[in-house]
């Protein structure tokens, strides 16, 4: 079985006792799907359906249905238990290219002081030269900056705190370096990879907060519109008329509006709720690691592609690393991926960067056309004036209160049936009594 985690959240935000309209309002889902995953749900958990007497539908859920699922189906532990577990395999992936490129750094750097020792052997001719491969020479300290334990502490404390001035490192709750040079190469995320559902939410929103009746203009600061299109075309509003099941209502004046009566229907009173001018989508941030920790990367990104350069020089055609060997030899085996890593660390971000550019001009000039939309309808002139008006002859709510049930599930028919009787005898009585 699998459920849209969005039904699940909307139901949870909205108290466990819903309508189609609420969640699809607060979910941003289709009208339709919205129906059916609420049904799957009441189905699955053993929820309840509360029926009006003007045939509304409100959905009863039990508060702890995410443990019942859990119980009841094994795929959705089983979703769960890879959700921890790939929050641990991403992080190791983030740090591995901090790793990597240490390493990369120390195999170049150790590569070549053991072919400078060789050259330096060589031409001595010397035993004590000849003896350095044997253990007889102290080779000297090769310090990386900044030292390594510095580098795989994931979350420095003690020690990165009391080299935090010299480092240029201060807050040892943010990245630690290893996830700061993944973000200097990658970044950290679309920061619009939520903007459909924040669109849907907000326009469901706006709905609901006009009583389910709306003009297109309404609509329009949270989607994404044509330059050339008329403004007596209101062909952007399709999607939104699909996905909530709205219905075109034309006046005597020739002003087209359009009515939501899912939208309308509610578990419980509907107040209207803060919801922003326009859609604004994210600025793409080139990395959010500190600045110093962006030049150490920059720093150890340059020193390996130097150093790997600089072993190209020494390597030449290959036959130092033939005759010394060893750790050379190997090194030699996979300069290609050393050199190609050296270039890609820088050559990425700088792409990237520039990527960055092109994309963020983009979103500010969408931004600043739905900004354009949203100033229309806050500054609205008659005609539109008149379109909003017209909207509110269709504006309603209806509640589907507890206690105007025709029919729910958390009860026998025939019960209800006979408390539904009770209640009809009742009143002509108090009716008779009253004339009487």
């Amino acid at each position: 079985m699998t459920l849209d985690p969005k039904i699940m959240t909307a139901v949870e935000r909205l108290n466990y006792r819903v309508t189609v309209g609420d969640v699809a309002a607060q979910a941003g889902l289709e009208v339709n799907l919205a129906q059916k995953e609420l049904l799957a749900l009441a189905s699955a958990t053993s929820g309840n359906l509360q029926v009006s007497e003007t045939g509304e539908i409100a959905y009863v859920i039990p508060p702890n249905f995410r443990a019942i699922l859990r119980n009841k189906y094994f795929r959705l532990r089983l979703q769960e238990w890879w959700a921890g577990v790939w929050a641990v395999l991403f992080y190791l992936i983030r740090v591995s290219f901090g790793i990597v490129l240490v390493l990369s750094i120390v195999l170049i750097l150790v590569t070549i002081a053991i072919i400078l020792i060789a050259m330096s052997s060589s031409r001595d001719g010397d035993s004590r030269g000849r003896g350095s491969f044997g253990g007889g020479f102290a080779m000297p300290r090769l310090w990386i900056m900044p030292d390594l334990f510095w580098f795989f502490n994931p979350n420095p404390r003690g020690y990165a705190r009391s080299h935090s001035h010299a480092r240029g490192q201060s807050d040892p709750d943010g990245m630690n370096i290893l996830e700061a040079i993944f973000s200097f190469l990658f970044g950290d995320g679309n920061p619009n990879a939520d903007l459909e559902d924040r669109r849907w939410n907000y326009i469901g929103t706006v709905i609901r907060n006009n009583g389910g009746a709306v003009a297109a203009e309404q609509l329009a600061p949270y989607l994404d519109i044509a330059d050339d299109h008329s403004n007596d075309d209101e062909y952007y509003a399709l999607p939104v008329l699909t996905r909530f099941d709205g219905i075109p209502e034309v006046s005597d004046a020739g002003d087209i509006i359009y009515r939501f009566p899912e939208l309308q229907s509610t578990a419980q009173a509907q107040y209207k709720q803060s919801v922003p001018a326009y859609l604004r989508e994210m600025a793409w941030q080139f990395s959010k690691a500190k600045s110093g920790q962006i030049m150490i990367a920059i720093g150890l990104g340059s020193l390996n592609l130097v150093g790997a350069l600089m072993l190209w020089s020494l390597l030449g055609d290959g036959s130092i690393a033939t005759q010394i060997g060893g750790l050379v030899g190997f090194v030699y085996s996979i300069f290609g991926l050393l050199l190609g890593y050296g270039i890609g660390f820088l050559g990425v971000p700088l792409v990237r960067y520039f990527w960055i550019q092109q994309r963020n001009d983009g979103i500010a000039e969408r931004n600043e056309k739905r900004k354009v939309y949203a100033d229309e309808v806050n500054q609205a002139d008659t005609k539109l004036q008149r379109k909003f008006n017209y909207a509110k002859q269709f504006a309603g709510q209806s509640v589907v209160s507890q206690q105007d049930l025709a029919y729910t599930t958390e009860k026998d028919l025939l019960e209800q049936e006979s408390e539904r009787q009770d209640a009809i005898d009742a009143e002509w009585q108090q009716r008779l009594n009253s004339s009487s």
